[in-house]
């Protein structure tokens, strides 16, 4: 079964809150805010077994900060 409205984050801090989040648009970025600024992830081609069924994986690719 899968799921293509939830994606599965993979790397990035190791206490960021939530690992499985809303799917963006397919080919887009995921952008967490967390700790003053933003968490980026990018797509991959691999899908893995979740809680929640078979989701799309994306992998952590940069941070960067909130300004102030």
């Amino acid at each position: 079964m899968s799921d293509t409205t939830r994606a599965l984050l993979e790397g990035g801090p190791e206490d960021l809150p939530e690992r499985i989040v809303p799917a963006p648009d397919p080919g887009s970025d995921v952008k967490i805010e967390f700790r003053g600024g933003y968490e980026h992830f990018r797509p991959t081609s691999r899908h893995a077994d979740s809680s929640e069924g078979t989701l799309p994986v994306y992998e952590w690719w940069e941070r960067t900060e909130l300004p102030g």
